[in-house]
C-alpha cells in the first residue's frame, strides 16, 4: 500500500463520510449544485462512471433515477457502505479501484465521467495527470468530465482564522505564497486559475467552472447562523443564478471543473 493511499484510507476510515452531504447546509447545497450540473449534461439513460465514490452518494442517486452507473471507490470502509446502500438497487456496480489505474475500463466507455474525490487527494503533477488522462480516457468522444476540487483560499478561510492562521499558511503556500501540495496535507487545495490550467495539455474543450457550497462552510462556523429551510431553498435558487461568477469561486470550499472530451 503507497504512503498516499494509507493516509487516505486511515482519514475516511475514521469518519462519517455517509452523512457529509446532507448534516450541513453547505453539504446539502455542495449535493444540490453538483447534482444540478450532472442533469445538465447526462441524458437519460446515459452510462456515468463516479471515479472516489465515497459512500455512493451521487452514484446511487443516479442509478435510482435510471442511469447505468459505475462506481469505482479507493477506501475500503467507503465500499462496504455503497455497497450495503445499493444492494438492492439495479443499474449500479461497484469496484474498488485507484482514480490513476482505471486498467479494467475500455477506451470511450462512457457518456459522463465524474472524478469527485481523487483530487482532493493526489499531490505531484505526474499523479495528478495521470488521473485526468484515465478520466478523460474512459471517456466517450464528445462526453462530459466534471472534476471536483478545493479552493485553497476558502481553506484557509474556512479553517485558520481561529488564531492558527500562520499554521494555515505554513501549510498551504510557499514564501511566496505559490500554492503547495504534498501528501501529509491530506486535503490539498488550489489556485482556481492552476486548477484549470492541469487540462491545458490534455484533450479537453472547457465549459466552466462552478462553485457548488458558495461561503456556507465558512458562515455555520459562525455561532450566529440561521438558515430555515425556506431560506436556504431561497440561498439555492441564487446560488445556482451565481456560482459561475469568477468573483465568487474562490470563497467555494468545493468547487468543479467542468469539460468535454475532444475527438
Amino acid at each position: 500500500m503507497s504512503k498516499r493511499i494509507e493516509i487516505v484510507s486511515s482519514f475516511y476510515d475514521d469518519i462519517d463520510e455517509d452523512s457529509r452531504l446532507n448534516r450541513s447546509r453547505h453539504g446539502q447545497l455542495e449535493y444540490a449544485t453538483t447534482m444540478e450540473y450532472i442533469h445538465r449534461y447526462a441524458k437519460p439513460g446515459a452510462k456515468v462512471i463516479e471515479i472516489g465514490a465515497g459512500t455512493g452518494r451521487y452514484s446511487i442517486a443516479l442509478a435510482k433515477e435510471g442511469y447505468n452507473v459505475t462506481a469505482v471507490e479507493l477506501v475500503e470502509s467507503n465500499l462496504e457502505v455503497l455497497r450495503k446502500n445499493s444492494s438492492d438497487i439495479k443499474d449500479i456496480v461497484s469496484y474498488q479501484g485507484d482514480a490513476l489505474n482505471l486498467s479494467r475500463f475500455e477506451d470511450a466507455q462512457f457518456d459522463v465521467t465524474l472524478l469527485f474525490g481523487p483530487m482532493y487527494h493526489l499531490y505531484s503533477k505526474e499523479d495528478v495527470h495521470k488521473a485526468i488522462d484515465e478520466a478523460i480516457r474512459v471517456t466517450k468522444n464528445d462526453g462530459v468530465i466534471l472534476v471536483a476540487f478545493l479552493s485553497v483560499y476558502a481553506i484557509m478561510n474556512d479553517n485558520y482564522l481561529d488564531g492558527t492562521f500562520a499554521a494555515g499558511v505554513e501549510e498551504n503556500f510557499d514564501s511566496e505564497f505559490k500554492v503547495k501540495h504534498f501528501e501529509e496535507q491530506l486535503f490539498t487545495g488550489y489556485d482556481i486559475v492552476e486548477f484549470e490550467q492541469l487540462f491545458e495539455s490534455h484533450k479537453t474543450r472547457y465549459i466552466t467552472t462552478v462553485a457548488t457550497d458558495n461561503i456556507l462552510e465558512l458562515a455555520e462556523g459562525r455561532a450566529d447562523f440561521k438558515m430555515s429551510d425556506e431560506g436556504f431553498g431561497l440561498f439555492v435558487k441564487y446560488h445556482l443564478a451565481t456560482c459561475e461568477k469568477r468573483e465568487l469561486l474562490g470563497s467555494s470550499s468545493h468547487l468543479l471543473y467542468v469539460c468535454k472530451k475532444d475527438d
